[in-house]
C-alpha cells in the first residue's frame, strides 16, 4: 500500500505530506485549493507524462516522492533490484519523480535513477487511477472489451489467441508473396541456384584462399627457402655439412659441461637450463629437417597450385571477398531458397499449415468468444446489483458479446464454429455495455444512455465487482462522486467503504457524504496568497472533522450543518464494511 506521499512545486502545492490509511482515505477542500493535485501527483510517481506547467510559478523543479510497502517476493519487488535499487527496511521501496521547470523529467527507484518507464512497470500492479478521463475510456469499446476479460481473467487465454493469430497472419503473408511475386521469386531462385552450383563445383576450404597463397609463395621460393634452412640447420647442429665450424648445439652442450666440471655449486645449477636449451636447439634442427625433405620445387604443382588460386579469385569476385566468405554466401543461399521455393509441393506444404495454424486459431476464438459471453451474464447480474446500491436501482446494465461477421475472402477472416468471423488483435467479439435507465426503456449504449454522473457511477459499480479479481492494491478515485449528491452520494460513500475492506482506497471528493465513510480524512487548505504548504495539508478527526464535513454541506459550521454532519458521520460509522 502506500504509506506516504511528500510533494513539494507542483500546482498550488508549495509543500505537502499525506499518510493515507490502510483503508478508505478522503482529501476534501475548497475548490481550487489543490486537492486535484494529489491525484496529479500520483500519476507522476506511475510514470504518467510530466507538464511543466504543472510547476510552481517561481520554482525550479516539482518533486513528488512515495513510499510504497511491497510484498519483498513480488514482481514489484523484482523490478526495483533490477533497477539496481533497494527496499527500505526490507519492504517499502520509495519512488521520486522530478518536473524541472525546463520540462526535463527524472525518476528515482530504490535510491537509484531509473528510466521513467521503470515507475509504471514497478507500479502498474500497486496504483490504479481512476478519474474523470478514465470513466470518458469507459465509452471506448477497447476499454469496454478490458474490463471484461479482466473480470473473466481471460488475460493467459488473450496473450495465446494474439500469438496464435500473429503466427496464422504470418503463414498467410508468406504463401500470398509466393503466388503473387512468382517470376520474380523464380528469377531470385534460379540465380541463387546457379551460384550454389558453381561453388560447390569448385568446393572451396575454410581459409584455403590463404593456404594457397603461402603455398605458392614457398613453391616459387623453393630454392631460397632450401638455402636458409641448411644454413640454419648448419650453424644448429652442423648437418649436412663437413665443416669443423662450431655449432649452436655444440658450442651449448660444451658451455654446460664447463659448468658442470667447476667445483662451484652456483655454477653447476646452470646445468639444467643449458640443457633445456640444448635440447630446444636440438628440436628446432629436427623442425627444420623435417621441412627441408616436405620442401617441393616441383614446377607442375605450381602451376596446378596457380590454377586453383585463380578459379577461388573467380569465386571471390562474385561472392565474398575470400573462402569464407564464400562459404557464408552459400549458406545464406540455401536458407533463402528453402524460403523462395514455388513448387507446387511446397505451395500445398504451405497452405497445410497456414489451415492448421487458421484450424488452432478458430479453437482458441472460439473459446474465448464462449467464455466471454458466460462471463458478460454474470458481469451485467453483478454490476446491476451494484447500481441499485449507487441510487441507479431503476437501471439495468447489459454487457453484450457479439462475434463480428467477416468475410470468406476477407484476408482477416477465418471459420468459427461454421461461421465466417473477423479475427482481431483481441478475438472475434465485439463487446459493448448497455445500460437501459428504467423498465420499457430501450438498452442504449452506455456512451449515449448515461450522463456524467451516471457514467462514473457505472464505473464505480464495475470496479467494486472486479475488486476480487483486481491486483492492484490501491485504487484513487478522483471526484468520481462528480455530477451526483443526495442519497447517490451516501451510496457511493458506502460502496467506496465496501471497496476498502479489500483494497487502499483513496478519494478526492467535494461531497460530504461520501467523506464521512472514510477511515481517515485529509483537508487542502490554501494560503491567502493561494499555496498550499505543509501546514495546509492536516487531518482531521474528532470535532474538525465534523465542522469540516459541515463546511462541506452548506459552507458555514452552524449548528443546523453541524448536526447534519454528526447524523453523517454516525450513519456511517453503523454501516456494514
Amino acid at each position: 500500500m502506500l504509506t506516504e506521499l511528500s510533494i513539494s512545486g507542483l500546482g498550488v502545492i508549495d509543500s505537502a505530506t499525506l499518510e493515507p490509511h490502510a483503508g478508505f482515505t478522503v482529501v476534501t477542500g475548497e475548490t481550487g485549493a489543490g486537492k486535484t493535485m494529489i491525484v496529479t501527483a500520483l500519476g507522476l510517481v506511475t510514470g504518467g507524462r510530466a507538464d511543466s506547467s504543472r510547476v510552481r510559478t517561481g520554482s525550479p523543479r516539482a518533486v513528488v516522492e512515495a513510499r510504497i510497502q511491497v510484498d519483498s517476493q513480488s514482481s514489484a519487488a523484482a523490478v526495483v533490484r533490477s533497477a539496481g535499487g533497494e527496499l527500505d527496511d526490507g519492504d517499502t521501496v520509495t519512488v521520486v519523480r522530478t518536473v524541472g521547470a525546463d520540462g526535463r523529467s527524472r525518476a528515482h527507484v530504490g535510491g537509484r535513477g531509473a528510466p521513467v518507464a521503470t515507475l509504471s512497470e514497478l507500479t502498474d500492479e500497486l496504483i490504479a487511477i481512476h478519474g474523470q478521463s478514465e470513466a470518458i475510456s469507459l465509452l471506448r469499446p477497447a476499454e469496454q472489451r478490458a474490463v471484461l476479460d479482466r473480470y473473466a481473467g481471460l488475460d493467459p487465454l488473450v496473450v495465446t489467441y494474439r500469438e496464435q493469430r500473429e503466427a496464422w497472419r504470418s503463414l498467410a503473408a508468406e504463401l500470398t508473396a509466393r503466388v503473387e511475386h512468382a517470376r520474380e521469386r523464380a528469377q531470385r531462385e534460379q540465380v541463387l541456384r546457379l551460384g550454389l552450383a558453381e561453388i560447390e563445383s569448385v568446393a572451396p576450404l575454410p581459409g584455403e584462399d590463404a593456404e594457397l597463397i603461402a603455398t605458392v609463395r614457398r613453391l616459387e621460393n623453393a630454392d631460397a627457402l632450401r638455402e636458409a634452412v641448411q644454413g640454419s640447420l648448419s650453424a644448429l647442429s652442423g648437418a649436412d655439412t663437413l665443416s669443423d665450424q662450431p655449432t649452436a648445439v655444440g658450442l651449448v652442450e660444451a658451455a654446460r659441461r664447463l659448468l658442470v666440471g667447476s667445483d662451484d655449486p652456483r655454477l653447476a645449477g646452470w646445468d639444467e637450463p643449458l640443457h633445456q636449451a640444448s635440447v630446444v636447439l636440438g628440436d628446432v634442427s629436427a623442425d627444420l629437417a623435417g621441412y627441408l625433405d616436405a620442401l617441393d620445387a616441383d614446377p607442375a604443382r605450381l602451376e596446378e597450385t596457380l590454377a586453383r588460386q585463380s578459379v577461388l579469385r573467380g569465386l571471390t569476385r562474385r561472392y565474398g571477398v575470400d573462402a569464407d566468405a564464400i562459404l557464408a554466401w552459400a549458406d545464406d543461399a540455401r536458407r533463402e531458397l528453402a524460403d523462395l521455393d514455388t513448387s507446387e509441393e511446397a505451395l500445398a506444404a504451405l497452405r497445410a499449415r497456414r489451415e492448421l495454424a487458421a484450424a488452432e486459431l478458430a479453437a482458441t476464438a472460439a473459446a474465448l468468444s464462449d467464455r466471454r459471453s458466460a462471463a458478460a451474464v454474470t458481469l451485467s447480474a453483478a454490476a446491476t446489483a451494484e447500481l441499485a446500491h449507487l441510487a441507479m436501482g431503476r437501471a439495468e446494465l447489459a454487457v453484450a458479446v457479439a462475434r463480428t461477421a467477416g468475410d470468406p475472402v476477407g484476408g482477416d477472416s477465418i471459420q468459427v464454429d461454421g461461421r465466417w468471423c473477423v479475427a482481431g488483435a483481441e478475438g472475434i467479439d465485439q463487446v459493448e455495455i448497455l445500460l437501459t435507465a428504467h423498465a420499457g426503456a430501450p438498452p442504449l449504449p452506455i456512451a449515449r444512455g448515461a450522463s456524467g454522473g451516471e457514467l462514473s457511477r457505472v464505473m464505480l459499480a464495475l470496479e467494486v465487482v472486479l475488486s476480487d479479481a483486481d491486483p492492484v492494491s490501491t485504487l484513487v478515485f478522483d471526484e468520481v462522486d462528480a455530477g451526483v449528491g443526495g442519497r447517490a452520494a451516501t451510496e457511493i460513500g458506502r460502496r467506496l467503504a465496501l471497496l476498502a475492506g479489500t483494497h487502499q482506497v483513496i478519494v478526492v471528493t467535494h461531497l460530504a457524504q461520501v467523506a464521512a465513510f472514510a477511515d481517515r480524512q485529509f483537508v487542502v487548505d490554501s494560503a491567502a496568497d493561494g499555496a498550499v504548504r505543509a501546514a495546509s495539508v492536516r487531518e482531521v478527526s474528532g470535532e474538525d472533522r465534523r465542522v469540516e464535513l459541515a463546511r462541506m454541506l452548506g459552507g458555514t459550521d452552524g449548528p443546523t450543518a453541524l448536526a447534519h454532519a454528526a447524523d453523517l458521520l454516525a450513519a456511517a460509522s453503523s454501516a456494514p464494511r
